[in-house]
């Protein structure tokens, strides 16, 4: 007698109860309303009106007509995609000229430019160090950051957030019976809007002989005198720091970078497999990058009108009674606490007008969620205005204020 067959895993079935359980401790998500104009800080969501107070958008770049109309230039010379990866057909002047360009703005020998950010993490990282070899991750480092480490295949270890009294201690402990050893950081911590303490992070990286590595994606056009990043803003220039960042943020772009010493630069095109084995970024964002760090270089207003912008919203939201962390960033997180309460916030905001998102685990530790302000240098006074009277009158019908 034949036994019978036996079944698989019902995928489907599987798949629907995790959704389930996801909705039940409200951490479900969807997309939020599709964008029906551009990032600006007055947009439309699913047919009405908002001020966008969530946009990486820093400094309006992505709409600059400078930086728009050099994206259309590249578009009629070079075509909308590279065709191939930079070591074999995708290899463009304009990529060389990018890399050249963030190595002046940056203050480094050399750069070399990724397909994205994530991607920049994932291959430096990896790349860097690996079995045998030590890193130090804060715990609230990227998602990027977190991938990459587990991709190295390295022992981690994971230190207090900003804390390097305990990454001290761990450096004691674990330093010596490792080959090579990194200490990795945000720059500006995505959630949070706080900044690494990147001097005493130096301090230790140097005394115990280890790697530092700082990911500067929410810094870069964000901290600094010039918009350079957390190694300009702490003085800490030409001191062998390993500069990661983003071009899709502040930039206005897409796309990612490393920068550092040359050596390092030519060790990544040879051994970073997100760099090898990735399509080149396309002409237009290339071009969109360049020209954003001239508008960035020429018109530096911008940064002053952004923290202007900032501390604005930040004093307001602060004196009504909200619990906001301090910041010297974009970010402002409005701390709530319960993942219910903060979904319903946002839902509120959103019905008055003001697009703000409510940030749950995993993306923050647990009784931590959140809604994630971020301020754009575009942001006119009345904008403001009227975002802090929609806080209000959300924060008091929800007695949270």
């Amino acid at each position: 007698m034949n036994k019978p067959a036996r079944r698989g895993i019902d995928l489907v079935d599987f798949l629907a109860k995790e959704l389930e359980l996801l909705k039940a401790i409200h951490l479900y998500r969807r997309l939020p309303g599709p964008l029906e104009k551009p990032p600006r800080p007055g947009t439309i969501i699913n047919g009405h009106d908002v001020l966008l107070f969530s946009s990486n958008n820093y400094l309006g770049l992505a709409q600059h007509p400078r930086v728009k109309a050099t994206a259309v230039e590249a578009v009629e010379r070079w075509g909308t995609g590279s065709g191939g990866s930079r070591l074999t057909s995708g290899n463009f002047v304009l990529h060389r000229q990018l890399e050249e360009r963030i190595a002046r703005f940056k203050g480094t020998e050399d750069a070399i430019v990724f397909s994205s950010g994530f991607l920049a993490n994932l291959g430096v990282i990896s790349a860097l160090v690996g079995r045998g070899d030590l890193v130090l991750s804060d715990e609230l480092n990227h998602a990027s950051i977190i991938d990459g480490c587990r991709l190295s295949r390295a022992t981690v270890k994971v230190f207090h957030h900003r804390d390097t009294a305990h990454l001290r201690d761990i450096l004691l402990a674990e330093r010596k019976s490792h080959r090579r050893c990194l200490i990795v950081t945000d720059g500006v911590f995505s959630m949070d809007g706080d900044i690494a303490p990147l001097p005493q992070l130096l301090q230790l990286a140097e005394e115990f002989q280890a790697l530092l590595m700082v990911d500067d994606a929410h810094a870069t056009g964000v901290l600094g005198k010039k918009g350079a990043g957390t190694v300009e803003h702490f003085g800490l220039e030409g001191r062998g720091i390993i500069q990661m960042g983003t071009l899709s943020k502040a930039l206005g772009s897409e796309g990612g970078y490393v920068a550092g010493n040359a050596i390092l630069v030519d060790y990544l095109r040879n051994r970073a497999r997100s760099f090898i084995f990735s399509t080149a970024p396309s002409p237009p964002v290339v071009a969109a990058a360049m020209a954003a760090l001239e508008v960035l270089e020429e018109e530096p207003h911008l940064l002053d009108q952004l923290h202007a912008n900032v501390q604005r919203l930040y004093r307001g939201l602060k004196e009504m009674g909200f619990r906001v962390l301090p910041t010297a960033s974009a970010i402002i997180p409005l701390m709530v606490g319960d993942a219910h309460h903060a979904m319903v916030l946002a839902a509120a905001l959103a019905k008055k007008g003001v697009f703000v998102p409510a940030i749950r685990p995993p993306t923050v530790p647990e009784g931590t969620s959140r809604l994630r302000i971020t301020v754009m240098a575009t942001h006119k006074p009345e904008e403001l205005q009227r975002a802090l009277e929609a806080f209000l009158s959300a924060g008091k019908m929800l007695g949270l204020i």
